[in-house]
């Protein structure tokens, strides 16, 4: 087993990931902390802040919004907390204090912090932990301490969610007099084991392992928890239905699991728990489900952008194929999961598969769900939009046409901060005697291991170009593993000026030698246009083709070719070219390619004759469409799978 670095030893310093590092903490964070204490004008409200105060007595005692706001002030403070890893922000870090010493005046003498049930009644907390999110707000507010702790030395923080999490391990588990509950959201499995790995306290793994493996079992807590509340729900207080268990992954014990179900956040959420426990206790159970599930999404509910979640209906998966484009659901939240599972799955396998399908998720699913300006953001992010449709058809009311400045159910926006803010834990994995080398961008990092200490530079314009000049210091024997991308068909790597033969295993170059010195490698990975298709079996692509180079999915806007996308078609063996796109930065490569456009006839229906007029087609890369117009948030139409001419 291998681990990933802390953020302190990873500096993103230039490149793709650079600028967008950059822009959380100077645009993102800031304008994060307005909208959370309902300041931004035009935005849906927060009330995150408010009811925080509120429950510390410092404003009248009103709660208002979702029982589930305490989760933003968790996933905004480990932003910060990363952030401030990176560098001094004293405007932050006070920021952050402020809201640390409101968090102290709210928790209540036991250790119970949750704004909610603190103004709502803390005589039902923990009585409806199916709809009520109390874990999963804990959870996330135990990550954002970890992160504060780690980046300042500041204890208050740290001390506040340990006391919490050790109410919740008094009260909840398999023992006599304690609640046999787990929660209906899953998040707070990841936060407990991140929680024993900085304490030391094998308790908190105990209590994740309990709260995994205790999921499923009949007869059902939640159903029980239901019975004992009167057969009520909070979000909905006539629906007595049956709660659905298969929506919170509660339908099996989780070790017989092998098909991706229900609410797709909550989802990949628990299998990124399951993938931390197997890596910690060696279950072998475990292990065996998380590898069913991932190459259940992979190979059967993912799409081409790495986003998951097929229905609007629960943001929940559907079944293996079925892959619609319009009505797509492919949560931001959703696809920033499922970077999580797949970083724990390499380091439990060390398969390059895993980091494929990470990379797509983070070029294409997760980073759309926020403008270039930092300001605006998509919660729902389609594979075709039609501004009309999605404004006159109540079946794609979801689908928003530009994005959003804020969200009155706003997960998404913190949780893209956090991942970009902490993307140094995900661009390698170590061993004692290894370092995997997993994604490209301009950084520099440091390694402990047996032998010493080594440091890695990057150098690379990636994904924008394949060229990457990797300079490595520090002397031992270890070996150095190269990703080469799946989506790669030729590499070639020179150490030094020499030749190198690049023969993968597992997707990786492994470079296992005596180091001396300072070592120069140059990584070349060809980046050609790769027209892609889709398996027969998911029919919303039938007879449509998508664009891909390196490891951005692209697309086409209104913005270059009009209205009508539908009408346009590529042939088979279409030469692009590379280009540029008015309106996107100056890095970014447009795609150009001679296709054509279907011409109407007469009425609705009219006898077939396929007639085509040639049309010059411009493709973007799908995270950067909705970005132009004068406001910088132009929607109009856009779509990624295009029809295939069959000439």
């Amino acid at each position: 087993m291998v681990q990933s670095p802390s953020v302190k030893q990873v500096r993103i310093d230039s490149g793709f990931w650079g600028v967008y590092r950059g822009l959380v903490r100077e645009v993102v964070l800031p304008y994060q902390y307005e909208a959370l204490n309902d300041r931004v004008e035009g935005a849906d409200k927060s009330y995150a802040i408010h009811n925080l105060k509120a429950a510390a007595g410092l404003i009248p005692p009103e709660q208002k919004g979702p029982v589930f706001q305490d989760s933003d002030l968790g996933k905004w403070l480990e932003a910060v907390g990363y952030a401030l890893q990176d560098k001094p922000n004293p405007q932050l870090e006070a920021w952050a204090d402020e809201l640390i010493g409101i968090m102290e005046k709210a928790q209540q003498p036991d250790g119970y912090l949750n704004s909610f049930y603190i103004l709502r009644g803390l005589d039902q907390r923990f009585t409806n932990l199916i709809d009520c999110h109390e874990l999963y707000c804990l959870g996330h507010l135990i990550e954002g301490a970890i992160s504060y702790w780690q980046a300042t030395g500041k204890t208050k923080v740290l001390d506040i969610m340990r006391r919490y999490a050790d109410l919740v391990d008094r009260l909840m588990g398999p023992g006599e007099g304690q609640l046999r509950g787990y929660p209906g959201h899953e998040e707070i499995e990841l936060a407990l084991v991140k929680l024993y790995r900085v304490t030391g306290e094998r308790r908190y793994l105990d209590l994740a392992e309990y709260f995994i493996l205790e999921r499923g079992k009949s007869p059902s807590f939640f159903i029980q928890e239901w019975e004992k509340r009167g057969r009520t729900r909070h979000f909905d207080t006539h629906d007595t239905r049956v709660p659905e268990l298969s929506y919170f992954q509660a339908h099996e014990p989780v070790t017989g699991m092998s098909e991706a179900v229900g609410h797709a956040v909550r989802a990949v959420y628990l299998y990124s728990g399951m993938a931390d426990i197997a890596a910690e206790t060696g279950n072998e159970e475990l292990r065996a489900a998380c590898l069913r599930l991932f190459d259940n999404i992979s190979q059967k509910q993912m799409y081409i952008t790495g986003g998951i979640g097929q229905t609007h209906h629960g943001e929940a998966f559907t079944f293996g194929y079925d892959l619609p484009n319009d009505t797509v659901y492919a949560e931001t939240c959703a696809a920033i999961g499922l970077v999580f599972f797949c970083r724990r799955m390499f380091n439990l396998e060390r398969d390059a598969k895993y980091i494929d399908v990470m990379e797509r998720a983070l070029y294409n699913g997760v980073i759309a769900g926020m403008a270039l300006d930092g300001r605006r953001y998509f919660y729902v992010n389609p594979l075709e939009n039609w501004p009309e449709a999605s404004e006159k058809n109540p079946g794609r009311n979801h689908v928003r046409p530009v994005r959003q400045p804020w969200f009155g159910c706003s997960c998404c926006p913190p949780n893209l901060a956090r991942l970009v803010s902490g993307l140094g834990e995900y661009l390698y994995s170590y061993g004692e005697n290894s370092i995997y080398v997993h994604l490209y961008t301009g950084s520099r990092a440091e390694f402990d291991l047996s032998c010493g200490k080594v440091t890695i530079e990057q150098s690379t314009k990636y994904p924008w170009d394949g060229a990457v000049k990797l300079t490595v210091r520090g002397a031992g024997r270890y070996t150095l593993a190269l990703r080469v991308p799946g989506w790669c068909r030729q590499a070639a790597l020179t150490v030094n000026g020499q030749a190198a033969e690049p023969t993968a295993v597992k997707g990786y170059i492994l470079l296992n030698r005596d180091w001396a010195g300072q070592t120069e490698i140059l990584l070349t990975l060809d980046m050609p246009v790769a027209v892609m298709q889709a398996s027969p079996l998911v029919r919303a692509d039938a007879g449509k083709v998508a664009v891909q180079r390196g490891p951005l999915v692209y697309c086409a806007e209104e913005a270059d070719n009009g209205s009508d996308l539908a009408a346009l078609s590529l042939p088979p063996g279409a030469g692009f070219a590379l280009g540029k796109a008015a309106g996107l930065p100056e890095e970014a490569v447009a795609l150009r390619v001679s296709g054509h456009r279907e011409t109407p006839g007469d009425g609705l229906y009219y006898p077939a004759s396929f007639e085509k007029k040639p049309a010059e087609i411009t493709f973007v890369p799908y995270y950067l469409w909705g970005n132009r117009g004068p406001d910088k948030s132009a929607g109009g139409e856009m779509a990624v799978w295009l029809n295939r001419d069959r000439d």
